[in-house]
């Protein structure tokens, strides 16, 4: 009966992890909602705002920075005492 009141479950990350992981997906959210738009609604016209820098270079920068701080804060230990 000793056994069964030593066992206590934790979570396997802290909040410094979870706080790291929304972050991150905060990061990724907001390098995809950058690459929204810049289509025509007329197929046969070219809109040349496709190739824009916020579509081309800052969104998926974003992205790939929010993929990098989830690697990071997944293999991140968490501070238990």
């Amino acid at each position: 009966m000793s056994k069964e009141k030593e066992i206590k479950k934790e979570f396997l990350f802290g909040k410094r992890n979870f706080r790291l992981l929304l972050i991150a997906l905060s990061f990724i959210s907001l390098g995809f909602i950058l690459m929204v738009g810049g289509g025509s609604k007329d197929p046969n016209v070219f809109n040349p705002e496709i190739f824009s820098f916020q579509r081309i270079r800052l969104a998926p920068t974003f992205v790939l920075l929010g993929f990098a701080i989830a690697i990071f804060a997944i293999l991140t230990p968490s501070k238990k005492s």
